[in-house]
């Protein structure tokens, strides 16, 4: 018995209505690793954050209109109501808006975790000073029951001089 022809298996599947047919090799797939676009999203909203970042666009704006207003007509790009100087503004601001929620999104993420670790750990120090207060209070029941320097020293005095106080017989035999 012969195998079956996998080429026309898929080319019947893609000539049926009711299965969409999908050619990736037509398609290429731009392939980004989340890390690091998330690192570079950090990073560029970090950088948009920054009073560098004001002051070269400040800048930019400023020679944007100085020299679309004082050079002679022929070679300005950008006439007074500066259409061009808005569209770039608009276009800059719909990048920068999701690179920043990106960020945003993935501090949030680092600080849930953290967070989270810092429950544990309190929870952990919690229990560790639960255990150490009962064990204090174990030691110190104990050490009520213990005999003291100074009880031993009565008790040996006591002795002592119950022994002393005995016979002078009794005291010679021993």
């Amino acid at each position: 018995m012969a195998p079956p022809d996998r080429g026309r298996d898929r080319a019947d599947r893609e000539d049926r209505l009711n299965t969409p047919g999908r050619d990736r090799s037509r398609i290429p797939r731009l392939r980004v690793d989340g890390d690091t676009f998330g690192a570079f999203a950090e990073a560029f909203a970090r950088f948009m954050g920054t009073a560098r970042f004001l002051m070269y666009m400040t800048v930019f704006i400023v020679i944007w209109i100085i020299w679309n207003v004082t050079v002679p007509p022929a070679l300005r790009f950008d006439e007074y109501p500066f259409i061009f100087l808005t569209l770039m503004l608009s276009l800059q601001a719909s990048y920068a808006a999701p690179l920043i929620l990106l960020a945003q999104n993935r501090q949030e993420a680092r600080d849930r975790i953290s967070v989270e670790q810092d429950r544990r750990q309190a929870a952990q120090s919690r229990a560790d000073m639960d255990f150490l207060a009962r064990e204090i209070a174990s030691v110190r029941m104990n050490v009520g029951e213990l005999a003291t320097r100074d009880f031993i020293r009565n008790e040996l005095r006591n002795e002592l001089r119950e022994a002393l106080a005995g016979d002078p017989e009794e005291r010679r035999k021993t």
